[in-house]
């Protein structure tokens, strides 16, 4: 069935209708193309983001974490003064 035959058997209204959705369909597919992009990114970002705080929570400490208390190898003399 071609465009003119449509026309002449629903009318005008009808081809408009289907012209319309057929618009509609292509727009949000392409305002669907950078949102995709976007989260994409975000998933990249997100993924060496998530890489970089786990390599970071699991290697151990190079020196201490709290020099208060720290243990006998590493004390200093005044490190148990306490005033």
């Amino acid at each position: 069935m071609s465009t003119f035959d449509v026309l002449r058997q629903y009318g005008t209204a009808a081809l408009l209708r289907f012209a319309g959705a057929v618009v509609l369909f292509l727009l949000l597919h392409l305002v669907r193309i950078p949102l995709v992009l976007t989260a994409r990114v975000l998933e990249v970002a997100m993924r060496r983001v998530d890489g970089f705080a786990t390599r970071q929570a699991s290697t151990p400490p190079r020196k201490p974490v709290n020099d208060f208390f720290a243990d006998s190898a590493s004390t200093r003399e005044g490190a148990r003064v306490h005033a």
